[in-house]
């Protein structure tokens, strides 16, 4: 079984982008499921429900979010009627829109989804390492293999999650940054691992943002309006194997 995991979609012309392409890389790769982080997709801070969907329709099967989750008050109700399709950080406060967590359905299989967020460098949520501990506790014995997209600045703080739940979840992996990482592993406990997968998005400018507006902010401490790059758009992820005991047998950079 393959499962191709998909760094943070930037803007709607990476939607379009994943709509014309997608369908052949999984054709190619033989991939069976595909989670992709879309918590930027609807052009830099936040998703609608309508790029969602579009998403869903360019043969993404699940969705993760992060920091942006809430930017967009319209995607609040779909948080809550969706969790089959799209969840949020688990660590938000029990009361915000949307699931931490989900089981979905892998080719008869049953997948234990999970979205964390760090707190080194972002907002002060509940700790990640319990927020984790806690679905793994209530649905132990409910599925068969598992995935954690942990949505945080700090490598350091990935990794040391990534320790923490080696042995105990399947496949983890870490976005927001942007900028995929060179470390793919197995870890020694079994657990398939990246630091980071990277961005689906423009590959000019900054993180795929218009160079000149980040400029302003960063160089000249001016408010700029952040619009995405017009740059060339490519795709970042990885894909991890498994085999027929659901075992990460190798992890492996995808770019398209």
């Amino acid at each position: 079984m393959k499962i191709l995991a998909l760094g943070d979609v930037v803007g709607v012309r990476t939607v379009e982008y994943l709509s014309k392409n997608l369908w052949g890389v999984r054709k190619s790769l033989g991939v069976d499921f595909v989670v992709a982080n879309a918590e930027n997709a609807s052009d830099i801070h936040g998703l609608c429900p309508k790029d969602a969907d579009k998403l869903l329709d360019a043969d993404v099967d699940f969705m993760t979010m992060g920091n942006h989750t809430y930017a967009k008050r319209e995607l609040y109700s779909y948080l809550d009627d969706n969790p089959e399709r799209i969840i949020r950080p688990c660590n938000y406060p029990s009361t915000a829109p949307g699931y931490g967590s989900y089981i979905v359905n892998v080719d008869g299989y049953k997948m234990l989804c999970i979205n964390v967020m760090g707190t080194a460098f972002m907002d002060p949520l509940d700790s990640p390492f319990d927020a984790v501990d806690c679905i793994l506790g209530a649905e132990e014995g409910k599925y068969d293999f598992s995935l954690l997209d942990i949505h945080a600045e700090a490598t350091s703080e990935k990794i040391a999650l990534a320790r923490y739940f080696d042995g105990r979840i399947n496949m983890i992996f870490g976005t927001h940054t942007h900028v995929q990482t060179a470390d793919n592993q197995i870890l020694p406990g079994g657990s398939g691992y990246i630091t980071d997968l990277g961005m689906c998005g423009p590959t000019g400018g900054v993180l795929g943002v218009e160079t000149d507006a980040t400029l302003t902010r960063m160089k000249d401490h001016l408010p700029a309006r952040f619009t995405v790059s017009d740059t060339e758009i490519k795709a970042h992820g990885a894909v991890f194997e498994l085999d027929g005991s659901f075992k990460v047998v190798k992890v492996t950079r995808v770019k398209f």
